[in-house]
């Protein structure tokens, strides 16, 4: 699993969390913005990430689009990741639209604080 998220404590508390539902079920990397997240998508596409966490306000180099977004688009493009899921944990407001538009998950990062959030990401 990939954890994509500009700000160091998300990418701690999504870890740790995963790690408490999951145990050991789940071998996770992270990376602090699109950018670094798409250099590890592409160093890893022999073996794909079975699951990718982004967040979507990062860095600004993709205006109008999110980098999240971005990174979503990078990751569409690519046949061996064709069947990663992508989940988005953002604070931005027009997430579930963002989701619908991509064909991907979303979980408001609001609700990130109730651990039961995290359960949809264990279920295939």
């Amino acid at each position: 699993m990939l954890i994509v998220d500009d700000s160091a404590s998300w990418r701690r508390y999504h870890q740790d969390v995963i790690r408490q539902i999951y145990k050991d079920r789940f071998e996770t990397e992270t990376a602090d913005s699109a950018l670094n997240a798409n250099d590890l998508i592409y160093a890893n596409e022999k073996t794909p990430y079975d699951i990718i966490l982004t967040d979507m306000q990062m860095e600004s180099n993709f205006l109008p689009l999110y980098a999240g977004e971005w990174l979503i688009e990078q990751v569409q493009k690519i046949p061996s990741y064709n069947n990663t899921r992508i989940i988005i944990i953002s604070a931005a407001n027009n997430i579930k639209f963002i989701a619908e538009k991509y064909g991907v998950e979303y979980i408001p990062k609001f609700e990130c604080r109730n651990l039961e959030a995290y359960l949809k990401i264990g279920q295939a």
